[in-house]
């Protein structure tokens, strides 16, 4: 898990976004409203939208906040790994965040972290 994750302005321009997600390595941010997380933006969230509206006049008016998904799949600081890993499966999502009792996002948990746990256990296993 990714702890105190970046986070990002819902009306951050779209380009601006993918900057900053590709500067950083980064696929998922957490979008917010002033102090009021508002959902998760992935980069590919951002691209397929950038693509689609390549056309438009108001192409580079696009919002982070216009395209990311509202409906964040969060969870608490003590949520068991297994709960997780099977709410992200069901969901078909590459993120969690991981939220405070105020809904403020503490960290995020990706699929990529699910794939070092995994490792972990089977080398475990292995040995």
């Amino acid at each position: 898990m990714i702890r105190d994750p970046l986070t990002i302005a819902a009306d951050t321009r779209l380009g601006e976004a993918l900057e900053m997600m590709m500067q950083r390595n980064l696929r998922h941010l957490p979008v917010m409203n002033g102090e009021e997380l508002l959902g998760v933006a992935s980069d590919r969230d951002i691209l397929l939208a950038e693509v689609a509206h390549v056309d438009l006049s108001d192409h580079s008016s696009l919002k982070v906040g216009d395209v990311c998904a509202l409906d964040a799949y969060c969870v608490s600081p003590d949520t068991p790994l297994p709960e997780v890993l099977r709410g992200m499966a069901e969901r078909h999502i590459g993120s969690a965040l991981v939220c405070g009792e105020d809904g403020s996002p503490l960290g995020i948990f990706t699929s990529t972290d699910a794939c070092r746990e995994l490792a972990q256990v089977l080398e475990g296993a292995a040995g």
